[in-house]
């Protein structure tokens, strides 16, 4: 286990993990709540019902709502590899960052390198493959843009946490994209492709989220299906 100062906070809000679940995906989030604090009050409220494991807040500090052995509940209707409950198979890290709904930013310094850290020490405790890192939007494109596309996931992969695929000269074909996408563990593929190339995008394209598969994102998924193959 690493050194990190965590804060206890602890939250009503989670319940026992389905016997034999096994951690296999570390989900980040950003709040989307106007302040640290009304995030913490509401993720603590048991009318909420909402939880996460932990809550970076924007000068690094760290909080623990739930404790890893327990499935707390911040993924809601989700899905990546085929299958549901993804709040049963994750930990879930909450960012503080007001979201695109309340004037979304950059996230300081400061808390990623908090970030960072505390994703290195969550997989010293669990073997979460590397493409098992993950944001809400991944494993709920539909609904979800969070963490977005401001996050620093190429700054995570290279600390060791999750992918980040460098484009390669050799591209996906357009007819294949869905069976990409779906090999990587994109859900949703049916209901509504464009926004599923979307999550893809603003987690491993953010300069262009569109909802068109064009070549440079077609070679990032080529890239990535490489790494994970």
């Amino acid at each position: 286990m690493l050194d990190l100062e965590i804060i206890d906070h602890p939250s009503p809000n989670h319940d026992a993990r389905p016997e034999g679940a096994a951690v296999e995906i570390l989900l980040l989030h950003y709040t989307g709540m106007e302040s640290g604090a009304a995030a913490l009050a509401r993720l603590c409220d048991p009318d909420a019902k909402v939880s996460a494991h932990y809550v970076v807040e924007e000068d690094g500090r760290i909080f623990q709502l739930v404790p890893e052995s327990r499935r707390a509940w911040h993924a809601g209707i989700a899905e990546w590899q085929g299958a549901g409950d993804i709040n049963a198979r994750s930990v879930g890290i909450e960012i503080v960052n007001p979201g695109h709904e309340f004037g979304y930013r950059t996230f300081p310094a400061d808390q990623m390198t908090a970030v960072k850290l505390l994703c290195l020490d969550v997989l010293t405790r669990h073997p979460i493959p590397a493409v098992g890192v993950l944001g809400h939007s991944d494993v709920a494109p539909l609904r979800k843009l969070d963490p977005g596309e401001l996050f620093d996931w190429r700054g995570l992969a290279a600390a060791g946490i999750g992918l980040w695929p460098e484009s390669g000269a050799a591209a996906v074909l357009e007819s294949a994209v869905a069976k990409a996408l779906q090999r990587i563990g994109y859900g949703y593929t049916g209901e509504d492709l464009p926004a599923v190339i979307r999550a893809f995008q603003r987690h491993f394209r953010p300069n262009a989220i569109t909802g068109t598969a064009d070549a440079e994102t077609r070679r990032r998924l080529a890239a990535l299906l490489a790494v994970i193959d």
